[in-house]
């Protein structure tokens, strides 16, 4: 499979060959902190290969120190990136930035012990196309 993905401003486009291992929706404090949201929606993969197409901006990676997590950003839009970990051996792949639609769904929710406390019983509230009035 190939995906295409980029960042908001565009300034980075990439693409992504092969397949994903799975999909989590990481709830820990750190994927809470880097989003501003819920959860983070990850896409891993051990075999697929990233390669940048377009790179006008520059990508920062930050890493909390102590820990394992890892973001990787474009510094003029500061949205989420592809980044390798564990010395390159695992691919993670922010579900939003992919541009090419997505047919694999999330396998699970994890570190949900971290939940954000408004974070339940989402699918009663209201719902609107767009913004509402």
């Amino acid at each position: 499979m190939e995906y295409l993905g980029s960042c908001l401003c565009k300034g980075v486009k990439f693409k992504i060959i092969g397949n994903f291992e799975s999909f989590y929706l990481c709830h820990c404090r750190y994927c809470r902190k880097d989003t501003g949201s819920a959860h983070a929606a990850n896409l891993f993969s051990t075999t697929a290969k990233l390669e940048w197409i377009k790179r006008e901006t520059e990508i920062r990676i930050f890493q909390p120190s102590k820990s394992n997590h890892i973001k990787a950003f474009c510094t003029k839009c500061g949205s989420a990136l592809p980044n390798l970990q564990m010395k390159g051996k695992l691919l993670v792949v922010p579900a939003g930035c992919l541009d090419t639609k997505l047919e694999k769904r999330p396998d699970a929710h994890i570190f949900i012990s971290n939940k954000a406390s408004w974070d339940e019983s989402l699918e009663k509230i209201n719902k609107y196309e767009r913004f509402p009035e």
